[in-house]
């Protein structure tokens, strides 16, 4: 893991993204305190939809809460 100032990674931030998609995980600093944490998409991908099919397999278990009776408009009035 690597830390970058914020100034830095402004300025660098070609560098970071070509960091990142390397697999390298960016932290950036701010006045000596992490602010941020840059990291590649597949790397929070796998427990996105990990999460994802535990939500959709809980909720298609649950029975039907009851009937539509709305329509769309109704939500809006």
């Amino acid at each position: 893991m690597k830390s970058i100032s914020s100034a830095d990674a402004n300025r660098h931030f070609s560098a970071v993204l070509r960091d990142v998609s390397a697999g390298e995980e960016v932290i950036v600093v701010s006045r000596g305190k992490p602010v941020a944490k840059i990291v590649g998409v597949q790397v929070g991908d796998q427990t996105r939809q990990s999460a994802k099919a535990a939500l959709l397999k809980r909720l298609r278990a649950q029975p039907v809460s009851g009937a539509r009776n709305w329509t769309r408009n109704d939500l809006y009035e």
